[in-house]
């Protein structure tokens, strides 16, 4: 199967793997036509970079021009893994593939197949996620499948993934790092290993002029077909405010579903999934359980807030960008 993914990706075809943080879809970076299919196939828009997976260090050198001493720290504490560096870019990489832009986002994976298929290929591969654009991530091969079959040309099946939300982004080119998009690399252990961390405005829900130098920023993003609501406070006035919007959409006719971060807790919907208890669980199960309300016609999906904590901060943020409406109480 690697081999014939290989094959695909040498001609210019697109093929999705399985990595540690979502199912990607991979192309030649360095390929402009190769590229456009990745763009052509999720309908993503063409000013969204995209990240380049690379499975040697030694890449790095080849893909940005202008590498300051504190990657060498950064990559040697969390490559490979979930954290995406965003450097200037060297004359190599083509345009389309950074969105336009001066920068170049690049990330080395951890995952096995991953791994194999990037270095058997022998270049480097541009892969973002792969689900039609603006859909929940796709952390099983089916999820892939619903999106995209017959839009690509390979799938490879690698179970499922494991931390369920996409790569940290840090954005590498100015004085002091700034986090562009949180994710399976905490900003706590960041700030750890490098001390201050800039924090994209729109991070904090804030709208920034600052150009957008990381995927997942832009646009809306992970969001299934029915509306979600996400709501914050402490979980006993959640509890009430959830009973409240179950009884409204109810008489509304509306299909209700509650994503709950509570095992036991029982409510009057037409539909409840328990998420999970810890930060860890929560992520590797909010986009696939986003996909099965939508396979039950649920209309609105009601979300239990989370603290932004650890890996909180990228739970909440991709549950922010989903969302239709956010309440706090």
């Amino acid at each position: 199967m690697i081999r014939q993914a290989v094959q695909l990706i040498r001609k210019g075809e697109t093929v999705a793997f399985p990595t540690e943080t979502v199912y990607g879809l991979g192309a030649d970076a360095l390929n402009p036509s190769a590229v456009k299919k990745i763009f052509e196939a999720k309908g993503r828009p063409a000013d969204n970079p995209l990240i380049v997976h690379i499975q040697d260090k030694e890449d790095l050198k080849r893909l940005a021009s202008d590498i300051p001493e504190i990657t060498e720290k950064i990559i040697e504490k969390f490559w490979p893994g979930p954290l995406t560096i965003v450097l200037k870019k060297s004359k190599i990489v083509p345009k389309i593939t950074t969105g336009g832009l001066n920068t170049v986002a690049i990330r080395m994976p951890k995952n096995k197949i991953a791994s194999l298929l990037i270095k058997e290929a022998g270049i480097p591969l541009a892969a973002p996620s792969a689900n039609f654009f603006g859909r929940p991530s796709p952390t099983l091969a089916k999820h892939v499948s619903d999106d995209l079959g017959g839009r690509i040309s390979m799938i490879l099946d690698g179970g499922k993934t494991k931390i369920g939300i996409e790569s940290t982004v840090i954005d590498l080119t100015g004085k002091t790092p700034m986090l562009l998009r949180p994710g399976g690399v905490t900003l706590e252990q960041i700030q750890k290993l490098v001390g201050a961390v800039k924090i994209h405005p729109m991070i904090k829900g804030k709208k920034s002029k600052l150009i957008h130098r990381s995927p997942g920023m832009k646009y809306k993003h992970y969001s299934p077909n029915a509306k979600v609501i996400l709501i914050e406070g402490s979980t006993q006035n959640v509890n009430k405010k959830i009973s409240q919007l179950v009884s409204k959409f109810k008489k509304q006719q509306k299909r209700v579903g509650i994503m709950s971060t509570q095992k036991n807790r029982i409510y009057k919907a037409d539909m409840t999934r328990f998420v999970g208890s810890s930060t860890d669980k929560i992520a590797a199960n909010l986009f696939r359980l986003f996909r099965e309300f939508d396979a039950q016609k649920v209309d609105i999906i009601l979300v239990h807030g989370i603290s932004k904590k650890g890996l909180g901060l990228g739970v909440m943020n991709r549950i922010s960008k989903a969302a239709h409406k956010k309440i706090r109480i």
